[in-house]
């Protein structure tokens, strides 16, 4: 079984909103997330929607697998650089300000399809 990775570095999104969007598709197959990111009203979804469909064409042209027999098998959001600024407040005052960025790495695996206990004996049979 072979994984697909795709990665998606310094974006300029806070991880934990990011986290949001990343378990609302983790588990789910390339098919499904696509959908949910479609509908989903946050804006961490077009990067992620993205990212997709970056690893399946990973799994397309590097792998020569299948679109419909992906699923997510891991996707990770960890943290970035912070870009600290400052805001200008009232008497002369300034305070910091962190943006903050975030990493998201993807992993596609492949459905494992369960076989039945006929189809697992006939290997064994043709020896």
């Amino acid at each position: 079984m072979s994984t697909v990775t795709a990665q998606l570095n310094y974006l300029r999104q806070s991880p934990r909103k990011m986290r949001l969007v990343a378990n609302a598709i983790r588990g789910k197959s390339v098919v499904k997330a696509q959908q949910i990111l479609t509908v989903l009203s946050k804006r961490g979804a077009l990067p992620l929607f993205k990212l997709v469909r970056s690893a399946i064409a990973n799994a397309e042209h590097n792998f020569s697998l299948v679109e419909k027999n992906l699923v997510i098998k891991s996707i990770m959001v960890d943290g970035g650089p912070v870009l600290k600024r400052w805001m200008p407040k009232a008497h002369g005052r300034a305070t910091p300000v962190r943006q903050r960025t975030c990493h998201v790495k993807l992993v596609l695996g492949e459905k494992v399809f369960k076989s039945s206990a006929k189809e697992a004996a006939a290997p064994e049979a043709a020896k």
